[in-house]
């Protein structure tokens, strides 16, 4: 699941420093546009000042009776499984009005899924606005790129370590692509993970993050990243991207996805999908220690341009581990600013988002689907890769595939 990139000024009042990954947590508690501070100092000095913004947003939310940004709205989005299919069908009501950029249109949502409490949950799975008070505290805080030990990584039998978390999460993913086929509902994609991810007793790490409703991303093609799933049916020459992310008892996050090809794709969703892969290949043979995160883009969107597509520059991959977004930052475009050096280690993902047509996108008003600002199809996938002493390893492979290949049975279904 990719992360957000943000840029520009300090927001204290006079200051000029760029700023950090430093967010006023209370401003996302409250469904306001992060606010970004320069340094931990900064904010506190000018947190007096800033809490005003904070009691004119209470204000108005009670006097309007919005909900968290992240929020879905509460009526008009749901229906039971058991509703008839014209219900099912309808739009949301958000979207009644809504100027789409594409011919996807989205349908009603299934009621959330329960976790069963055997199942350790992520710090956010239980709170009303879904935020992840640890990722807050780790922005504030945390400058440096963590290595993983050997222990971490192996984990032991009553805490399994981050090896284990993505090696079930590609479980979950080969599952789920597997149910993948013309006539299923992205909602049943959902089911299949949730169940999944309890049979291997791992939290569904999207699950309530910042109010996402679903265990899964299912993201259909004009859609880039972070589409819900429901209720609408896959329909043949589709491309539909599954983003898997799961959480274990040893509380480390494992990210992968993929497209696949569903029926009958034309030939530019072909080349579109393996433009994707490529692009993702060509940027991990890059990684082993000493290589500069910002180098990344430039291969990436080398390549993407080699095939007359372009990438996305809104979200970018990250790193990951005992938490589900943190640094490094890792753009997949060229020119980036991305900060910091790989070290053996460190873990991250690369999930280069390659677009058809131009690179712009917009947000849904579901507040989550981000979608491509032409309509035009949208394909990626995203690997989380460990930093060794000789180069790299993924840690989300497939069995007996230690480096990407190109095999387009393997994402056609």
């Amino acid at each position: 699941m990719s992360s957000d990139a943000s840029s520009g000024a300090c927001a204290s009042p006079g200051c000029t420093n760029v700023v950090s990954s430093l967010a006023c947590p209370k401003c996302i508690q409250l469904g306001m546009p992060p606010t970004y501070f320069c340094s931990q100092d900064c904010f506190k000095k000018n947190y007096a000042h800033h809490k005003q913004v904070h009691a004119l947003a209470k204000q108005i939310i009670a006097a309007q009776g919005k909900q968290h940004k992240k929020t879905p709205p509460r009526d008009g989005i749901t229906c039971s499984l058991d509703a008839p299919a014209e219900e099912k069908l309808a739009l949301p009501t958000w979207a009644n009005y809504y100027d789409f950029t594409g011919r996807l249109r989205p349908c009603m949502l299934s009621p959330k899924r329960a976790m069963p409490p055997k199942i350790r949950r992520t710090d956010y799975a239980d709170d009303t606005a879904g935020v992840s008070y640890s990722e807050q505290r780790d922005k504030t805080g945390h400058t440096n790129i963590r290595i993983y030990t050997a222990k971490e990584l192996d984990g032991t039998d009553e805490a399994p370590g981050l090896r284990h978390t993505c090696q079930m999460g590609r479980e979950v993913l080969d599952i789920a692509g597997k149910a993948l086929k013309v006539g299923v509902t992205t909602d049943e994609i959902d089911r299949v993970v949730h169940d999944a991810c309890i049979e291997r007793e791992c939290y569904p790490s999207p699950l309530n993050y910042y109010n996402f409703p679903k265990s899964v991303c299912t993201s259909v093609n004009e859609v880039i990243c972070h589409g819900i799933p429901d209720y609408r049916e896959i329909e043949d020459g589709d491309i539909v991207n599954l983003d898997i992310t799961t959480y274990n008892a040893g509380g480390y996050h494992g990210d992968l996805n993929e497209t696949f090809f569903v029926g009958k794709v034309d030939a530019d969703g072909q080349r579109l999908v393996q433009t994707a892969f490529e692009c993702l290949s060509a940027a991990m043979a890059l990684v082993k220690p000493g290589t500069l995160y910002r180098d990344l883009g430039q291969v990436i969107e080398r390549h993407a341009k080699s095939n007359k597509c372009s990438v996305v520059r809104t979200y970018c991959g990250h790193g990951i581990g005992s938490l589900f977004h943190t640094i490094p930052n890792i753009p997949h475009y060229a020119k980036n600013k991305a900060k910091g050096t790989m070290k053996a280690g460190h873990v991250f993902t690369i999930e280069p988002m390659i677009n058809l047509g131009t690179s712009g996108d917009r947000t849904w008003d579901d507040n989550w689907t981000a979608v491509t600002a032409d309509g035009k199809r949208s394909a990626q996938f995203e690997h989380t890769i460990l930093v060794t002493d000789s180069g790299f390893e993924i840690l989300t492979a497939r069995e007996n595939e230690p480096v990407m290949k190109w095999n387009p049975e393997l994402s056609s279904r």
